[in-house]
């Protein structure tokens, strides 16, 4: 095989050994799995993802939607790899029994639908989209809105997206406009418009429900005025669907991800617009937030994903391009060498490694914690993970993505010349990965959320329970023996950060929310490679005490060395990061507007 897509020996680690899925397994709601119902569910989706999905990524890449005569076209590829993920079970892997799911630990699922985003990320945006919106309706709707679109949206009949950004307001969801009247019958009648509705419109279903953010009228200005509809394509009227007068507007040509296509929407053109208020009213946002936050798990995942299978390919070019000779060799006539015994393709390609695998890691342990602060038995232990998760939520949003476009480049790097070109995927790849820094939330908006919200919540205990768990992983680490090097490298990084925050936080209760924010940015990069510095830690602690045991294939040498890498050569950049927090940054604050 060319391209694995994943290491699979790399899966069953973080899965078993890291992520201890048997421990997960024993919590009351997931008892009913084990690694005899897990490991088959990961192994189908591997073989859909390799034998299916990635033969697909090419033509889809290739062959955008298309808008025509007021609908979208998808690939005709879609009409046979979305059927197969819906008999998989992939819409609703993790949700219980009685609403049609499979009741998978969240960590399974995310690594098991880590292989279909490698093998064709755009093709899973479909399911993956349709996932969260369904589980808004299951979380917050009325026992007949379940029936009327939950039911159909879990079972793979209709698909669902997230409807919030508008075009004069972006992502200052505060500023949406869209309007909802009030029916007789009990619905809304629903005017506006939206942009960037990520499969917002297809042709191999028969209708989507658009999970829509809207203004009741009468309702106050802001946040607190937004309520959730469910606004769907066409609607049902008897047992016949007829259109609802949503209408696509136009679909935007996209640098990447180009098998899903993004469309601007328009409700109620017609004053003929229905939709059906999901909770209570002025909920909306709080409401969303629960997909957002599910979404920011997933596109961090894209993130690892879309890095991966760039570094397999990476490595398999570098190991069959023929090219150069050693700085050693004498002979001009000695037989050129593969390019991975070069030692900058070597480099490229460790650093490459590191982050991806570091990345998964990452996403792996947010898994975790959502199946933690939902199932833990114990209150306390329930509030924990659900706090910590709250707090790494932007870092494993943005870390995956904006290091991995970085990783992505160096897999174009790789390649040289032909990495340039489309005749190879690599570039296919860094233009996808770019989007996953943009959508969920900008990088710039999880730094805000980080550092304006997490940190400081409960009067600073979301920082604690950061700076708990590090504590927890280098003492694990000190008790297994790890190279006292590496632990104290974490060690002293986690005091550098300790101080920035406290002086971050300080500095904002003194000078107020401009000065807090002013390197919210700066505080995310910082934290985040802490945070991967010390997940690879807590790894290299499980591949040491697994090499105690007999290492005949290497896995946790090279785990170790890569590990070590990270700490080495990635984790010094937190004292970078932190000097620049710590300054007052005058040349941002006093640029005159006109020097512009």
């Amino acid at each position: 095989m060319a391209n694995p897509l994943f290491s699979d020996r790399e899966i069953r680690f973080v899965l078993h050994e890291v992520g201890e899925i048997e421990a997960l397994c024993k919590l009351p709601g997931l008892s009913a799995h084990s690694r005899d119902t897990i490991d088959p569910y990961i192994d189908a989706c591997r073989r859909l993802a390799r034998e299916h999905l990635f033969p697909s990524y090419r033509p889809m890449n290739a062959e955008s939607p298309l808008l025509e005569k007021g609908a979208v076209k998808v690939h005709p590829a879609m009409h046979e790899l979305y059927p197969r993920m819906v008999e998989l079970g992939v819409i609703a892997a993790t949700r219980p029994e009685e609403v049609g799911g499979q009741g998978l630990p969240t960590l399974a699922a995310t690594l098991a639908h880590a292989y279909l985003m490698a093998g064709n990320l755009s093709a899973y945006g479909y399911v993956g989209l349709t996932s969260g919106a369904a589980r808004l309706i299951e979380s917050f709707g009325s026992d007949a809105q379940k029936r009327m679109f939950m039911d159909r949206m879990y079972s793979g009949q209709w698909t669902g997206t997230m409807a919030l950004t508008e075009p004069q307001a972006g992502s200052s969801l505060a500023d949406v406009t869209t309007s909802a009247k009030p029916r007789a019958d009990g619905s809304y009648q629903i005017r506006g418009s939206k942009v960037f509705i990520s499969g917002g419109d297809q042709d191999f279903t028969e209708n989507i429900v658009h999970l829509t953010l809207a203004r009741i009228e009468g309702a106050p200005p802001g946040t607190k005025g937004i309520s959730l509809f469910a606004v769907p394509k066409r609607r049902l009227e008897g047992e016949q669907l007829v259109n609802n007068d949503v209408s696509i507007t136009g679909v935007f040509h996209k640098m990447g991800w180009r098998g899903l296509p993004s469309v601007a929407l328009s409700f109620g053109e017609e004053d003929n617009c229905q939709g059906w208020l999901i909770g209570a009213p002025h909920q909306g946002l709080s409401y969303m937030f629960q997909m957002m936050n599910e979404a920011r798990i997933m596109v961090g995942a894209n993130g690892v994903s879309t890095s991966m299978v760039a570094y397999h390919e990476a490595v398999d070019y570098a190991k069959t391009r023929v090219q150069g000779r050693k700085p050693s060799a004498k002979d001009p006539l000695a037989p050129p060498v593969p390019i991975i015994e070069h030692n900058d393709i070597k480099r490229m390609l460790l650093q490459h490694r590191a982050i991806s695998e570091g990345s998964l890691l990452l996403v792996a342990h947010a898994a975790k914690l959502a199946d933690l602060s939902e199932h833990e038995t114990s209150p306390e232990a329930k509030a924990k993970a659900k706090l910590l998760l709250d707090v790494i939520t932007p870092i494993a949003k943005s870390y995956p993505a904006e290091r991995g476009f970085f990783a992505n480049a160096l897999a174009v790097q790789v390649h040289g010349g032909y990495g340039y070109t489309s005749e190879y995927l690599p570039e296919a790849w860094l233009r996808d990965q770019k989007l996953n820094t943009l959508h969920e939330g900008t990088t710039g908006i999880q730094s805000i959320d980080l550092v304006g919200r997490k940190l400081a919540m409960g009067g600073g205990n979301g920082a604690r329970a950061f700076f708990e768990e590090l504590a927890a992983i280098i003492a694990r680490a000190e008790a297994a023996g790890v190279d006292g090097e590496d632990v104290a490298r974490l060690g002293r990084a986690t005091r550098t950060a300790q101080d920035a925050v406290m002086q971050t936080l300080t500095r904002g209760l003194e000078q107020g929310a401009d000065a807090l924010l002013l390197h919210s940015a700066d505080m995310l990069e910082l934290l985040s490679t802490l945070f991967v510095a010390a997940r690879w830690l807590d790894a290299m602690t499980v591949a040491h005490q697994g090499k105690k045991k007999g290492d005949p294939d290497g896995f946790y040498a090279a785990k170790i060395l890569t590990g070590r890498y990270f700490i080495r050569a990635e984790l010094p950049r937190v004292d970078t990061l932190a000097a620049e927090c710590a300054r007052t940054a005058l040349e941002i604050l006093e640029m005159p507007a006109e020097a512009w």
